[in-house]
């Protein structure tokens, strides 16, 4: 197990400590969300801050859920190619006459 780190983020106008395992790959992840609230915002200018955090974390899981199921995709497309070539593998070879 890694040792955390401290680290401070800003997202949305405020601060938070973080205990991290990878500094980089959190504050990727500020970044990102931070950029989700930001365009949350502009798009709904009107609402209260919670709505706002609520309607960017279902962008994020929809996101999400998008990629998850272009994996899934992957994964099975993959395996029945795999289960192809194995089966042309198993097949018995005709010999070439010579």
């Amino acid at each position: 197990m890694s040792e955390k780190k401290k680290l401070k983020i800003k997202i949305f106008d405020k601060e938070y400590s973080l205990l991290v395992e990878n500094e980089e790959i959190a504050k990727e992840l500020a970044i990102y969300v931070n950029k989700v609230m930001e365009e949350t915002k502009e798009e709904l200018p009107d609402q209260p801050a919670q709505t706002i955090a609520i309607i960017a974390c279902l962008n994020i899981a929809y996101d999400f859920f998008l990629e998850k199921n272009k994996n899934r995709e992957f994964l099975i497309q993959a395996s029945d190619k795999i289960k192809k070539l194995k089966l042309l593998l198993n097949e018995p070879q005709m010999s070439n006459p010579s």
